[in-house]
Parts: structure tokens; sequence; C-alpha cells
């Protein structure tokens, strides 16, 4: 992850959202190791060939990939199978096995949120932002991203939160309840320094149970603060940046400039 800047939650405790994977099933013949770390909280996806008497097996830890191997005595050990040359072996099956999937998982839990759209229908580029109303590192990506976005390459769809500030969740249902959400969302950025947008005196239910699952949405994700951005690299994997990016790092994030 690239060193970047942001805002930091002031509220504990949210819900988290499981990643959806297809897991071996109970019914299989699954060594009693396999079973143990599953108990430790590894989501053990498929088993694939190893050859040498190992039995190997591709599964997620803390959204992260990983390979564990069986032993003929039972036990297991974790982490990269080389070959004499130096190559890592099961690389590519991982991908396709687990990151593939699951980066197509977060895609589509992300497009089926809330989001306000910032950015052309047409654009090639999709970036998800977890954006806080209050957040200036969110207003800087935003700032940041108008090349991108005015010359119709990428669209930012920003899930709105509320966890920087008190009045937070009161703004975000301010643009969340607009009529032009889009329109709102601007309002908000192009008077960053001056408040934003004026704060809802009340959170409707509907608009609290929205903000309140795009935060979960966003901690299930792994984000400890605002902005957290989301986008497929060139192999169509899930990659995250926690907090405003560097400058060298923009490019990776919104594509060709």
């Amino acid at each position: 992850m690239s060193r970047s800047m942001h805002c930091v939650p002031l509220f504990a405790g949210l819900a988290a959202l499981a990643v959806a994977t297809s897991s071996v099933a109970a019914g299989e013949d699954r060594p009693a190791v396999i079973q143990s770390l599953e108990k430790q909280g590894v989501t053990i996806v498929e088993e694939f060939p190893a050859g040498s008497g190992l039995r190997g097996f591709g599964g997620v830890a803390e959204q992260k990939p990983l390979a564990v191997y069986v032993t003929p005595d039972g036990n297991a050990v974790i982490g990269v199978r080389v070959a004499a040359d130096g190559r890592a072996l099961d690389d590519q099956r991982l991908q396709n096995l687990v990151a593939k999937p699951m980066s197509a998982g977060i895609w589509s839990n992300l497009a089926a949120s809330t989001w306000v759209q910032d950015g052309k229908e047409s654009a090639p580029r999709t970036v998800y932002v977890f954006t806080d109303p209050n957040c200036p590192y969110c207003n800087r990506f935003f700032e940041a991203a108008r090349p991108w976005v005015d010359s119709g390459k990428v669209q930012l769809r920003h899930i709105l939160v509320g966890v920087i500030k008190a009045d937070s969740s009161a703004k975000a249902a301010a643009i969340l309840g607009a009529k032009d959400k889009t329109a709102a969302l601007f309002q908000n950025e192009r008077n960053f320094s001056k408040g934003g947008i004026e704060p809802v005196a009340s959170v409707p239910d509907n608009l609290k149970r929205t903000i309140d699952t795009n935060t979960a949405l966003m901690g299930a994700l792994g984000f400890r603060g605002t902005p957290g951005i989301v986008y497929e690299d060139e192999q169509g994997l899930i990659q995250k940046i926690n907090g405003m990016p560097l400058q060298a790092a923009l490019a990776k994030v919104l594509g060709p400039r």
C-alpha cells in the first residue's frame, strides 16, 4: 500500500461484512489441520494439485489470498512453493482460484452499494471512494482527480460515510437526500473551506441505514479512515489505498492522464 494521508474515524464498533467465497464442501475429505485453520479464521476456497505428496489448498485470511500445503504427516505449511529456478509455482493458480473471484465479489458489493456519481457514465475507468463530507483528504483527492474526471477518463463513485465529526452523517444525509446528489456533492467539495454543505437538522431513518451500511462496508474492506479508495489494476484485481495517494500513485489509481 502506498504511503498516504487519511482522516481517522472517531467511532468504533462498526459491523463487519463478510466477503462471500465458495468454500470446500464440509463433507469432503479435509485434513484435520485444514479444519483447525478454518476455526482460526482462514477461509478455504478450493484444493489444487501440488504434487510431491503435498495437498494444496487455496484460501483467504484477512482478505488476502494464501496457499496452504498439507504434508504427508498431516501438518501444514503456509507460504509460497518455489521451483528450482526461483519461480513461484502457484501464484497464477491462486490468482485464478482465489484472488480473481474475491476481487469480483468485492467489486460487485461496491457496485450494489449506494454511491454518488462523479464523472461521465461512459468513462472507461471506475474508482470507488469512501468519502466523509468533513474529510480534508477526501476533498484533496476530489480536486486532484479533476483532470481525469473532467476529460471523461474516470468516473468516481463516492460511497458516503459519517465518521470524522459529529455532523458528518448529517452532511452525508444532505447529499444523499438531495434531488441532485451529484450537485450536492459538488456543493460540499467546492465550498469545503467554508464548511461545505449545510447538514440536515435530523438524519432520516432510511438515510441513516444507508450511511451505516456504507460505513460497515468500509470497515469490512479494511479501511481505517477516509478516503478509502478501491480500483481495479491491469489484471482485473482489486487494489486499495487508505488515504490521499501521493502524487506518484495517482496514475496507478486513475490511469493515464
